[in-house]
């Protein structure tokens, strides 16, 4: 009888999970379609450490060799222990923010998009050839997925239009207990940590400047209440279950001494 209490006791901390809404944007509305917020034109900005190819060509290849790196069996960065082709060797930002280019030398490419660093290297580069075309290609950075998705992960980014719901995607979406109103963007700006909270019930996410994805941001997408009161919940029984075995054990050793006295 003492066990089955002791055993009622430890189970009394239950409590029942309230409904959990797993939908996104709910305030869309109930028609097939409608118009979404739109953001702002959105373009990455270099940092430092970003990795770029850049190619510069024209209706004469000779005139404009001169200001490409030649090729060579090299990898970029994400591809050290691959066997790749020869091709033109990438540029690595360095702390200053600044790239070498041949024959064109020192180029500050920080805090300016793919598009802005094509017109400065092609201004330059028409100084001595006829209409140059310049293609500047970021060539990838990293995103972090943590916490209640299905599969947290370093994500390498090939795109540079990458979101808040493709990184979620790749992760493989939230789990049952991820907090959908309370989506954290952690990212560094301007050598601050800074961090918004995103709410994937709500639609407006769309127009926030988080939802593009910058180098180096991390997602953490954090536990709801369900989880954390079946946390506190499973710690609870787990120290009451290990109470009652120590009790359950003293009891038999109490119950031996008293067989083994009365047989006597």
């Amino acid at each position: 009888m003492l066990v089955i209490a002791l055993a009622t006791l430890a189970l009394t901390g239950c409590r029942t999970a309230t409904e959990n809404n797993l939908s996104y944007f709910r305030n869309m509305g109930d028609t097939p379609t409608g118009v979404m917020p739109q953001g702002t034109g959105y373009e990455i900005k270099i940092a430092p450490e970003d990795e770029l190819s850049i190619v510069v060509s024209s209706a004469v290849p000779q005139a404009t060799a001169m200001f490409n790196q030649p090729q060579a069996n090299v990898a970029t960065r994400s591809e050290l222990t691959t066997q790749p082709v020869p091709r033109l060797q990438t540029y690595i930002v360095d702390r200053q923010g600044d790239i070498i280019m041949p024959q064109l030398g020192k180029i500050n490419v920080a805090g300016k998009t793919t598009s802005e660093i094509e017109d400065l290297i092609r201004s330059r580069v028409s100084a001595t050839v006829n209409d140059p075309f310049v293609r500047v290609q970021l060539v990838g950075f990293y995103v972090n997925v943590m916490g209640e998705v299905k599969t947290p992960q370093r994500i390498q980014v090939t795109s540079q239009r990458f979101t808040l719901l493709d990184a979620l995607s790749a992760a493989g979406d939230l789990t049952e207990y991820g907090e959908r109103g309370s989506v954290m963007v952690i990212r560094d700006e301007n050598g601050k940590q800074t961090y918004h909270r995103m709410n994937l019930a709500d639609s407006n996410i769309f127009s926030s400047p988080y939802f593009y994805l910058q180098q180096n941001d991390v997602v953490y997408v954090e536990p709801n209440q369900i989880r954390i009161d079946n946390s506190k919940y499973n710690q609870n029984n787990a120290f009451k279950l290990s109470v009652i075995s120590t009790i359950v054990s003293a009891t038999s050793v109490v119950a031996s001494l008293i067989i083994a006295l009365a047989v006597k």
